[in-house]
């Protein structure tokens, strides 16, 4: 894929066995955002890492984000005058759920000025127990990303058992042959 591609984890960064790790690793010149601190997250930290990451992108990127990335995405998405191509979205968290970390709680206040004019695509799975009753996709619906929900999936990570993840790889295939790219 001759496309730019930015990658932002959520807390704990993605590890060997989680799909963004296999995805990187297979899209050349693949870059990864690198805030101080993967476990105590701290949001000015991470708008910069990813600033810092988009600015060195070759052109406009495409963001592949999951779980707190994507809510990065959008606090980024709110401050940063830089352009990207598209992002794709995968486990959007309910930071009003049970299981948001207490560690990012900066990161709750959500914005409501809407993702903007490039393409989002934003998956969910019918059981994450990081959004149980659906807010973080219904939230990022309304910020403009088309919804995709999956059945029942987990959280969408390495602890998903779902390694490389072809159904998503499929998915963000056809999103970016929308893309013309």
């Amino acid at each position: 894929m001759n496309q730019s591609i930015v990658i932002v984890p959520g807390i704990g960064n993605s590890k060997a066995n989680h799909w963004q790790s296999h995805w990187e690793a297979e899209f050349s010149g693949a870059r990864r955002i690198a805030p101080a601190s993967w476990d105590t997250p701290d949001l000015a930290d991470w708008i910069a890492a990813l600033d810092a990451t988009v600015a060195r992108a070759e052109g406009p990127a495409v963001l592949i984000c999951y779980s707190l990335g994507c809510v990065l995405f959008a606090h980024w998405r709110n401050v940063s005058t830089r352009s990207v191509r598209a992002a794709f979205l995968v486990a959007v968290p309910d930071p009003d759920g049970p299981r948001f970390p207490a560690a990012a709680k900066a990161f709750a206040a959500l914005p409501t000025d809407g993702f903007g004019k490039q393409p989002i695509l934003a998956i969910a799975s019918s059981d994450d127990p990081y959004d149980p009753s659906g807010q973080g996709i219904a939230w990022a619906t309304k910020q403009g990303a088309t919804p995709i929900l999956l059945g029942e999936r987990d959280h969408l990570n390495g602890v998903s058992g779902l390694a490389g993840w072809g159904e998503g790889r499929a998915l963000f295939t056809a999103f970016m042959t929308g893309l013309g790219g």
